[in-house]
């Protein structure tokens, strides 16, 4: 099956870089269409929400801080077009999922560190994505490489 829409769903991390350097080589060989999506959770998903404080500031400037490092790295990676890096905010499955419909993307691309036992229980994006995606997934291999790419 010939792929013309990737979904590169990043976390913003160094990891990040091999990923989108994946996808980047995919979508010239395909000559496919890219779109790149950074979820940014809700701090009061992460703290939980009995945090006795307003986290509104500090949601507002990590969200800054994402969407600028999102337009850098989608620069860097020649994958910068016209309208197709978002910034979502919520859970991110449910916004993987939904971005990757609304463009009828026919692939989703994120890194996957491959944990095992009690890493694995505890959850991971990679893991979660694959329960109900609307379309194929392709996790690329975030483990230590010996050699550079």
């Amino acid at each position: 099956m010939a792929y013309s829409h990737l979904l590169v769903a990043i976390d913003l991390t160094e990891d990040c870089h091999h990923v989108l350097a994946q996808a980047h080589k995919l979508s010239v060989a395909l000559a496919c269409k890219v779109t790149l999506v950074h979820v940014v959770e809700p701090l009061t998903m992460v703290f939980g929400g009995d945090v006795p404080m307003d986290l509104s500031l500090l949601q507002q400037q990590q969200t800054e801080q994402a969407q600028n490092k999102l337009n850098i790295l989608a620069e860097q990676h020649e994958l910068l077009k016209e309208n197709n890096c978002h910034l979502r905010y919520g859970q991110p499955r449910q916004e993987i999922h939904l971005l990757a419909q609304e463009h009828s993307c026919d692939l989703i691309v994120v890194g996957s560190h491959g944990r095992h036992g009690l890493a694995l229980l505890l959850g991971s994006t990679t893991n979660d994505l694959l329960s109900g995606a609307p379309c194929d997934v392709l996790a690329i291999e975030l483990k230590k490489r010996t050699t550079e790419d």
